[in-house]
C-alpha cells in the first residue's frame, strides 16, 4: 500500500523526464538550416521581384529623368533632373487640387463601402437560404463584372436622354455628368456597387465565426442590432475590418477606369481629375512621362504612409495583427 504511490510518482517522474529529453532531442527540420524557408518561397518572390520590384524600380528611375517623346524616340539622350520633376510638380496649383479631391473621393467611397458591405453582411446573417443566396450572387456577379462594363452600363442607366433614372426620378434631361459634384457621385456610386460584395463577403465569413452564444446573450440582455454590432460584432473582427479597410483605401486611392470612362477623361475642363486619371493625362496625353511617374510615386508614397499610420494606431490599442 505505501510503496505504491512511491513508484507510481517515480514512474511519473520517469516518464516525465524521458518526454523532456525526448523534446530536447527531436529534430526541427527548419532550425538547423535557416535556406530552407528561403528556398520555398524564392519562386514567389521571384514573381514578386518581377512583377512589383521592378517596375517600381523603373518608375521611381524615370521620375528623376527628364523624359519625354524625345527621349522615348532616342533624339535626344535621358538627363539627370534629380527632385526637379518633383519641384514642378510641387509647385504646380492643379496638382493640389487634384490630390484633395482624390483624397476627399476615396474617404467617401471607402467609408460608403464598408458601410454598406457591413450592412449587408448583416442582414445576410437574417434572412433565409434561398434570399441570402440570391443576394450573395448578385453581389458576386457586380464584383466580377470588369469596371469598363460596369461604368458604361451605369451611364446608360442616368443617361439624360433614354436612361430609366431621369425617367423615375422625373429629372428630365438632367446631366448627371456635367456638374463636378453630381459627376463624383455618379462614379463614387457605381465604386461602391463593385467594391461593397468583397466586403460583404468577407465580413459575413467573419460574423458566421462568432460564437451564436455570444450574439445571444448579447440579445438576452436587451441590446439592439446596432449596439451588439458596435460592442460585440465590430471588436471581435476588427482583424477582418482591418484588412478590407486597406484594401479599400488602396483601390478607391487608385480609381482610374470609372472616372476615365464616366467622365470623359476627367470630366469638363479636369472638373474630376483625381491623380491616377492626372497621371496618365500628364504621362500620355502631355508625353511628360518624367512627371507622370513622379505622381504615381507620389501616390505610392502616400498609400504606404495611411497603410503604416493606421497599422501603427492599431497597435498601440493592443491589437493583433
Amino acid at each position: 500500500m505505501t510503496g505504491s504511490p512511491v513508484s507510481s510518482g517515480g514512474a511519473v517522474r520517469s516518464r516525465g523526464r524521458e518526454r523532456r529529453g525526448f523534446s530536447r532531442r527531436s529534430p526541427r527540420p527548419f532550425g538547423r538550416s535557416s535556406a530552407i524557408p528561403w528556398t520555398y518561397l524564392a519562386p514567389a518572390l521571384v514573381v514578386l521581384g518581377g512583377l512589383l520590384v521592378y517596375p517600381v524600380y523603373q518608375l521611381g528611375l524615370i521620375s528623376f529623368l527628364e523624359y519625354t517623346q524625345a527621349q522615348v524616340s532616342g533624339g535626344e539622350p535621358a538627363t539627370f533632373q534629380g527632385f526637379g520633376n518633383y519641384a514642378e510638380l510641387f509647385g504646380d496649383g492643379e496638382f493640389w487640387r487634384v490630390l484633395l479631391a482624390t483624397v476627399v473621393f476615396a474617404a467617401a467611397c471607402v467609408v460608403s463601402t464598408l458601410a454598406v458591405g457591413c450592412a449587408l453582411a448583416v442582414l445576410l446573417t437574417r434572412v433565409r437560404a434561398v434570399p441570402r443566396l440570391a443576394l450573395m450572387l448578385a453581389g458576386l456577379g457586380a464584383w466580377a463584372t470588369p469596371a469598363v462594363t460596369g461604368s458604361t452600363v451605369w451611364l446608360l442607366l442616368f443617361d439624360p436622354d433614354f436612361g430609366p433614372v431621369n425617367r423615375i426620378l422625373g429629372l428630365g434631361d438632367h446631366s448627371w455628368t456635367y456638374g463636378r459634384y453630381s459627376a463624383f457621385l455618379l462614379v463614387l456610386l457605381e465604386v461602391v456597387w463593385c467594391s461593397f460584395p468583397f466586403v460583404m463577403v468577407t465580413v459575413y465569413a467573419g460574423i458566421r465565426a462568432v460564437p451564436a452564444e455570444v450574439l445571444e446573450a448579447a440579445a438576452l440582455d436587451g441590446a439592439s442590432q446596432w449596439r451588439i454590432w458596435r460592442s460585440v460584432l465590430a471588436p471581435m473582427l476588427r482583424p477582418i475590418l482591418v484588412v478590407v479597410t486597406i484594401q479599400s483605401v488602396i483601390w478607391d486611392f487608385k480609381v482610374f477606369t470609372q472616372i476615365y470612362v464616366m467622365t470623359g477623361g476627367g470630366g469638363i475642363a479636369g472638373q474630376n481629375l483625381v491623380l491616377n486619371v492626372y497621371a496618365y493625362q500628364k504621362a500620355f496625353a502631355s508625353s511628360q512621362y518624367s512627371l507622370g511617374s513622379a505622381i504615381g510615386v507620389v501616390m505610392l508614397l502616400i498609400l504606404l504612409a495611411v497603410t503604416l499610420v493606421y497599422l501603427r494606431l492599431l497597435r498601440r490599442q493592443g491589437e493583433e495583427l
